[in-house]
């Protein structure tokens, strides 16, 4: 069948194949040839626009050069240059074209008149500036695309000059501000048709865009065909270009297909482009027309040549979809098959390996829940011996793991984690285990030395489980768990984010269970004076997100514990955690702060 199947799909599909292939070598380069044209006539439209605009603007400065010249008498010095006739020619200046957003006449003495709907901001005085330095060296000048004004009122405009001369000698400059609102219409014309247009000048920066992603005075050499114009120099002014680039957007890099054309009396260049996927629509969907008839050829040879193979396939399909559902973990399936053939002998056979493997798993998570609750059982048994050692200490681990649960929980840790914190707070005191009852039963406060040998409990506990592998995970939280975020815990001094997430939370909850629980050195606080005191080490000894963690869940009533209460000073000792206890003759209200600040180093 499956024989069949190929002969008849070569058959349909290799005439199709060398039809479309034909039509598309036929119509392709027509096609290109015709969007490449019609890029090209678009800029070299624009680009005429632009230049006789500028050349139009340069004969209105050469007539109005003229009006001054007779008007002043050829004298524009500072007594005339103010002269009623000099302001009313240039005001007929500005209101004669609805493209003049300024004019100023600057005699040699560089002061002058001015008229126009805009004043001149920083930029734009020192274009001026430039201008006037051009003029008396005899030279027009054209200057650099500039935004005045803000928001709605913002204008693109450029600064066009000429100078003023009588008999050789200079008088002044003649300079006008044109708003290129004219070449933006003409841009958001061309953007309505398909293609995206924008102007660059001869250093590549931005003088109009037709969208809100062109900004004017906008760096745009990073774009391949801006950086072909300006490579090409001289050479650009004299014809178009039309050009295949890439364009990168983040992580996404669009082929384009460009066309630019110079502006020669500017230096500028208009460029448009477009996807090249758009650009090239024609011949992609001719491409997709001759696809889809090969598709429809395929799908009927195809259709025939399944329905003859489904009768013998479907059987097979039954057996393995249900194998799968095994292999997913489904041994719930069952193949409903009838069939006299060896194929239903196959499906009577495979249901009864089913039945068989569902009761097999079912013993084997039996036996898995069985060990794991065997593994805690003994785990807490465990705990319970350390906690059962220490009198002072006695349930300890079971609250720590309880209020351990709650942070982490709380602060929306999966499941996974939490099961990691649970072991790991039901066993972080596993290593007091190893330290000497007369250290670990003291009733009263410890001397330096015996502080010094209560603090290996924390490594001893990590070296008592490292041979388990399946506890690795956990031995972070039991050896870390008297690290301080300002670097003074032990065994290792770690500081920030060199400390675990896991014994930053099995801290916050040691600390609060010691503050409330009644030890050798302290009497136990009251859970709100307790959580002023962990407060009080939020983020210089205590992680501040588990501190926060704990507040939230007590403020919610789900941790209930019943303390004598005891006062707490107004202001905390900054007494840090690695240190020995203070003596009795330091002062109560001193040694009670230094007490709380470093419960969890027994």
């Amino acid at each position: 069948m499956y024989v069949i199947l190929g002969v008849l799909t070569l058959i349909s599909v290799v005439p199709m194949y060398f039809y479309s292939a034909q039509v598309e070598a036929i119509n392709r380069e027509r096609l290109i040839t015709n969007e490449r044209l019609l890029q090209n006539t678009v800029t070299r439209s624009l680009a005429d626009d632009i230049s006789q605009h500028q050349e139009s603007l340069r004969m209105m400065l050469a007539n109005l050069s003229s009006a001054l010249q007779v008007a002043s008498g050829g004298d524009i010095t500072d007594e005339h240059v103010e002269a009623p006739e000099l302001r009313a020619l240039l005001e007929h200046f500005v209101s004669s074209s609805g493209d003049l957003a300024y004019a100023t006449l600057l005699n040699a003495e560089s002061k002058g008149i001015s008229a126009g709907r805009i004043a001149p901001d920083a930029f734009l005085q020192r274009d001026l500036v430039r201008a006037y330095q051009a003029a008396r060296e005899g030279r027009a000048y054209s200057g650099q695309a500039l935004v005045v004004g803000s928001g709605k009122s913002a204008r693109t405009v450029m600064l066009v000059s000429t100078p003023v001369m009588y008999g050789g000698r200079f008088l002044g400059m003649i300079g006008a501000v044109e708003d290129l609102e004219f070449l933006i219409r003409r841009l958001l014309e061309v953007n309505r048709g398909g293609l995206t247009p924008y102007v660059v000048d001869s250093e590549g920066r931005l003088v109009a865009g037709a969208t809100p992603d062109y900004a004017t005075g906008q760096d745009l050499t990073n774009s391949e065909i801006v950086r072909n114009f300006l490579e090409q120099g001289g050479q650009a002014q004299l014809v178009a270009a039309t050009r295949e680039f890439s364009v990168t957007q983040g992580n996404k890099s669009t082929k384009m297909l460009g066309t630019y054309s110079p502006v020669g009396n500017l230096n500028w260049a208009v460029i448009v482009q477009k996807p090249r996927d758009e650009a090239y629509r024609g011949v992609f969907e001719m491409q997709r027309s001759a696809r889809l008839l090969a598709l429809i050829a395929i799908l009927l040879s195809v259709g025939i040549s399944i329905f003859a193979a489904r009768r013998i396939t479907n059987p097979l399909e039954v057996l393995t979809a249900s194998s799968r559902a095994i292999a997913r973990g489904d041994f719930s399936q069952r193949v409903q098959l009838r069939s006299r053939t060896e194929i239903g002998e196959l499906a009577a056979t495979f249901n009864t390996m089913s039945e068989e493997l569902e009761h097999f798993v079912l013993d084997l998570k039996r036996a898995a829940t069985e060990n794991r609750d065997l593994f805690m059982s003994s785990i807490q048994m465990l705990a319970g011996a350390v906690d059962e050692k220490d009198p002072y200490t006695r349930g300890h681990s079971d609250r720590v793991t309880r209020y351990s649960m709650m942070i982490a929980r709380e602060m929306g840790h999966p499941e996974e984690f939490l099961e990691i914190v649970r072991v790991s707070a039901q066993l972080h005191d596993v290593g007091k285990i190893g330290i000497e009852d007369r250290i670990l039963k003291k009733p009263g406060a410890l001397t330096p030395e015996e502080f010094e040998i209560m603090k290996t409990h924390t490594s001893k506990g990590a070296n008592i489980l490292r041979p388990v592998a399946q506890l690795k995970d956990m031995i972070p939280g039991i050896e870390l768990h008297h690290e301080s975020l300002d670097g003074r815990g032990y065994p290792r001094g770690l500081k920030d984010a060199d400390i675990p997430l896991l014994p930053r939370i099995i801290a916050v909850a040691d600390t609060f269970d010691a503050l409330t629980t009644n030890r050798p050195y302290q009497q136990a606080y009251d859970p709100e004076a307790a959580l002023r005191i962990i407060h009080n080490l939020s983020g210089k000894r205590l992680d501040p997100n588990a501190v926060a963690a704990l507040t939230a869940i007590y403020k919610r009533g789900e941790i209930q514990i019943q303390q004598p209460e005891v006062s707490i000073p107004a202001a905390l000792d900054q007494t840090p955690l690695s240190q020995p206890r203070v003596t009795p003759s330091s002062s109560p209200e001193v040694g009670a702060a230094v007490a709380a600040a470093e419960v969890s180093g027994r």
